[in-house]
């Protein structure tokens, strides 16, 4: 039978910043905490830990570059909660930079999961977030504009802010797909596009363009939802399995940001919404 209780749910949280999350949550929030991760055994594991410290997440398997398993999660909350009150959009990859992988196969893999598998779950679960929802999808100072050198490019992105559609960035977000297929292995080509050298930071900004465009949309496409609030961050350069260990903070630092755009308190007016923050303060894109 499905209850109204409240729910938050984390992707990518078996491990580093996701878990974190959880952990945060788990302490402060009046509600479950869903921690998902693609890896059933890894993601048990994860909730037995936080368990013999006397907490109490609700495991769910997901992989957000996978439609069928985003409609289970999907079913899986509107059957069991009727909605959805936060949800982290934690989970990422990025290539190490030694990596011997394809240019192409980087920049899709990339794209895949943190731009296409974050945009997918968005409009999967958007439908589920009851009054008072909030929305953290986890960015990057790299994907910071000021790393793309070519200003018609970065201006194009800026758009996000003001009259870009979810459309126009899912086409440039294409478009980047397709730029690196074409010219990715000659480097005076690539360099001469102007896209900057890293796909991730590519996929983050569009991470945090989504969330602007998503902000703005939401009211229009969801008018009886009332104080429905979407931003992105940065955690910090955090030591996790992604940076390779090298971060100076710690998981529990990298989590402080998102947990604090998560619980932003309902009906406030200075409450930020479609913003890139830092160190919980609204932080220049």
């Amino acid at each position: 039978m499905a209850i109204s209780k409240k729910v938050a749910l984390v992707t990518g949280s078996n491990q580093g910043i996701g878990f974190a999350i959880v952990e945060a949550l788990c302490h402060c929030f009046e509600g479950d905490v869903v921690l998902t991760s693609r890896d059933k055994e890894k993601g048990q594991e994860a909730v037995a830990r936080l368990q013999a410290k006397g907490l109490k997440p609700v495991f769910h398997q997901l992989d957000i570059t996978c439609q069928d398993s985003i409609r289970n999660c999907e079913e899986f909350l509107r059957e069991k909660y009727r909605g959805l009150d936060i949800l982290v959009n934690n989970a990422g990859i990025a290539y190490k930079r030694d990596s011997n992988a394809p240019a192409l196969e980087q920049a899709r893999n990339t794209l895949k999961t943190n731009f296409w598998g974050t945009l997918n779950l968005c409009k999967a679960l958007f439908p589920l977030l009851r009054n008072h929802a909030r929305v953290v999808n986890v960015s990057s100072t790299c994907g910071c504009l000021r790393n793309i050198p070519n200003h018609a490019k970065r201006e194009e992105f800026y758009t996000a802010r003001s009259t870009m559609t979810l459309d126009h960035l899912e086409s440039l977000m294409r478009r980047y797909e397709s730029e690196v297929e074409t010219s990715a292995e000659d480097p005076q080509a690539w360099a001469a596009l102007g896209w900057g050298n890293s796909h991730y930071g590519i996929s983050k900004a569009g991470v945090t363009a989504a969330t602007a465009i998503m902000a703005r949309d939401f009211p229009r496409q969801f008018p009886d939802k009332r104080d429905v609030l979407i931003n992105c961050c940065c955690p910090g350069y955090v030591s996790t399995n992604m940076s390779s260990y090298k971060g100076p903070l710690s998981i529990e630092q990298g989590a402080i940001t998102p947990v604090y755009l998560a619980t932003l308190p309902p009906d406030d007016a200075s409450n930020p919404n479609g913003q890139y923050c830092k160190e919980k303060h609204v932080a220049e894109w």
